[in-house]
């Protein structure tokens, strides 16, 4: 994008934009299936260069039974005919080049789908095989092996376990359809070595690592320890569960991203990878970008955070600390395709549309990289997804909702469903559409100077203007219920008390909202120079 010359690789203050391939934008087969492809994307890649991303992350587009909606890999190195084929992902990148973007796509190394070459393998073949041990098979405890192995639960809900005919068990920390597979054994590395030369061959700009933190388990597979109450990070006004967790983020993990690191620096253009790692806290997520390993980490602790300036302030300030004893540079994030979107999170309606704005105003003014989620730019709030169109695996899994309410497809233009998504008119895409979003449509925003999406794109330009380059020390304080930023010479305000406060002197650059008799207004936040 233009601004002054980058000091730092591209990725070091980039705005990342994600797609979700399956609700992006439909082209294919004509007149559209009502699921995204890669051909849509592509269409659609000139409306992200003038809202002025710097990239974007697609989520997996590889051979899958979707049964996760592609983080169930069948093949990695190719792609699932739902969405197109490896011709359409080099048009998308070449087009994506030409226009400035770069392209981060979906990598999933802790497990594959049942429906992969090496776990049929494994099903055909006895216990005790080498085709079992690329995945975490053991037998059963109790009277013949009629009990899991532990006692570990499955994020979907239920036991992390399932028995197949001859008495063993496999792991599956996610859906019985994505058996996790044993990362000791060396095969299991060097298939992952050659999946990402094969896309860093193709041109991709790097990778997002989907549960980064979870490759490696303890090797006695021990039970987890529940306390009845779980412990809290001590004086801390962000709550951090501090939990045994014998699956998840284990040391030998960092020797896979260590290996990652060497192959990413063997290719020219400043490869990169960013760690999609849930750690507990903001040291932990630090280690994973580490010289040596993964270029980023998500903060997940912005996502997280209540709508308080003291909160706010204290993960700003603990997120640089953690980062810079790591030489790198944060990145923050409000939503994603696994959480609920932030405008809902933050109340709903007007308020929370007007807390996601000033939230994303004070987020794009810090230092580091931001992650936009699709559907933020338009002020999407979470869908109740009616039970029978709803298609999470968890809500099968549990009965709760899950995912899908932020996954609805986008509304492109017109009056009614699937508003220019792709299909036929009146029809609705994979999962339904509201029928009062047509104010929220991208051709009704494009309209509107006031709208979200214009807000976005002002947004976007006065961050490359303002903050590009600025590698000053940046710090977080509160005075009263005001988040105060200082960072380039700018004073950063974000009022998330219930009453106006007064506006520092100066000029006001942009704001979240208007500021009426020059006070700053309670959900609300601006620039001043």
């Amino acid at each position: 994008m233009s601004g002054p010359e980058r000091s730092h690789p591209w990725w070091y203050d980039a705005v990342v934009y994600q797609v979700y391939v399956r609700s992006f934008a439909d082209a294919m087969p004509a007149p559209g299936d009502g699921i995204g492809d890669l051909p849509g994307i592509t269409s659609r890649l000139p409306y992200l260069r003038e809202l002025g991303v710097d990239a974007l992350w697609i989520t997996p587009f590889y051979t899958s039974p979707q049964k996760d909606h592609g983080y169930d890999v069948a093949d990695y190195t190719d792609v699932d005919p739902l969405f197109g084929t490896l011709d359409d992902i080099d048009r998308l990148l070449e087009t994506a080049h030409g226009l400035g973007l770069r392209v981060i796509v979906d990598l999933v190394p802790n497990h594959t789908s049942d429906q992969h070459a090496w776990f049929r393998a494994a099903l055909a073949a006895a216990p005790g095989s080498k085709e079992r041990a690329r995945y975490i098979f053991r037998p059963g405890r109790g009277k013949d092996g009629a009990e899991p192995p532990n006692n570990w639960d499955s994020i979907f809900g239920g036991p992390a376990w399932t028995r197949v005919p001859d008495g063993e068990w496999y792991l599956h920390l996610f859906d019985t359809s994505q058996p996790d597979l044993d990362w000791r054994n060396p095969e299991v590395g060097d298939m992952f070595e050659g999946v990402l030369r094969f896309w860093l061959d193709r041109g991709v700009d790097g990778f997002r690592v989907d549960v980064a933190h979870g490759l490696y388990k303890e090797a006695s597979l021990r039970d987890q320890v529940r306390p009845k109450k779980a412990k809290k990070s001590a004086e801390s006004m962000v709550e951090r569960v501090l939990n045994d967790e014998p699956m998840w983020d284990q040391p030998e993990v960092h020797d896979v991203y260590r290996r990652w690191r060497e192959v990413l620096d063997s290719y020219p253009g400043d490869r990169m990878a960013v760690a999609e790692a849930w750690t507990q806290t903001a040291a932990s997520m630090a280690m994973f970008i580490r010289p040596d390993e993964l270029h980023q980490a998500f903060n997940f602790g912005w996502l997280g955070t209540p709508w308080s300036a003291e909160a706010f302030a204290e993960v700003v300030n603990d997120s640089i600390a953690a980062v810079a004893a790591a030489a790198s540079a944060p990145t923050w994030v409000l939503s994603n395709h696994d959480v609920e979107r932030h405008p809902t999170r933050y109340g709903g309606g007007p308020v929370g549309l007007a807390r996601g704005r000033a939230a994303t105003l004070a987020m794009l003014a810090l230092p580091g990289s931001a992650y936009l989620y699709q559907g933020e730019e338009l002020g999407l709030e979470q869908v109740d997804v009616p039970p029978e169109a709803r298609q999470d695996p968890s809500w099968f899994r549990t009965g709760k909702p899950g995912r899908d309410g932020c996954r609805v497809p986008l509304p492109w233009s017109g009056d009614a469903p699937p508003y220019g998504f792709g299909g036929p008119a009146g029809t609705q895409p994979w999962i339904p559409q509201p029928a009062d979003w047509a104010p929220l449509t991208v051709a009704a925003q494009d309209a509107d100077p006031d709208s979200t999406l214009a807000f976005y794109k002002r947004a976007l330009t006065a961050r490359r203007e303002v903050f590009a380059g600025a590698d000053e020390e940046t710090v977080a304080h509160v005075d009263g219920d005001v988040l105060v930023v200082r960072r380039a010479g700018v004073s950063v305000v974000l009022n998330a008390g219930t009453y106006p406060a007064a506006l520092p002197e100066g000029e006001v650059l942009i704001s979240s909202g208007p500021l009426p008799g020059g006070v700053l207004p309670p959900d609300t936040a601006a620039w001043i120079r």
